[in-house]
């Protein structure tokens, strides 16, 4: 609760965690912690997948996965990285672009901290039982694939994001967890 005022300030600044629903996403989350901080902050890790159905860039709904999402900090907020998994598989439903997403505010970035914070996720990731772990990034987005890239991923694919998606071409990564 104590970092929670640098993450709404990050957000009012035009900042968002949903790098699909930019504005939408974070205009939501600030009116989550309005309502109830306490409940906001708590969302964040939802391992049994309680939460309501995510909102698709489209508008539609889709279940949502287990997951939780941790903040970037280095003294400052920096930033956020989440994990999202499937019980049982590490297949994900086409509806989830990758087991991880991440997004460093503009006035924190090129310092290393989304490499770092990825690096830390994988064994999370890998204690979960996962063999790997896939992350997507647009062709342009050099940065992101730098710090996938960084982490041991190797691209396996470009494919087209589903409809609800927009049908853009995207590149998908995978990280393998086993040894």
């Amino acid at each position: 609760m104590a970092l929670l005022p640098e993450y709404i300030a990050a957000l009012e600044r035009g900042w968002s965690p949903d790098n699909m629903r930019g504005a939408q996403a974070a205009a939501e989350q600030l009116n989550q912690i309005a309502r109830s901080p306490e409940d906001f902050i708590t969302s964040r890790d939802d391992r049994e997948a309680h939460g309501a159905p995510i909102q698709l860039p489209d508008g539609t709904t889709a279940s949502r996965l287990p997951g939780f999402v941790r903040w970037i900090w280095d003294g400052a907020f920096c930033g956020s990285i989440g994990l999202r998994w499937q019980p049982g598989s590490a297949a994900l439903p086409a509806h989830v672009l990758g087991h991880i997403g991440f997004a460093i505010v503009p006035w924190r970035r090129n310092a290393g901290h989304a490499t770092r914070a990825l690096g830390l996720l994988l064994a999370d990731a890998k204690a979960l039982g996962l063999p790997y772990v896939e992350l997507t990034a647009d062709p342009e987005n050099f940065a992101s694939r730098r710090v996938i890239e960084h982490c041991g991923g190797r691209l396996i694919e470009r494919f087209q994001k589903i409809p609800a998606y927009g049908g853009a071409e995207a590149l998908r990564f995978r990280i393998d967890l086993e040894t």
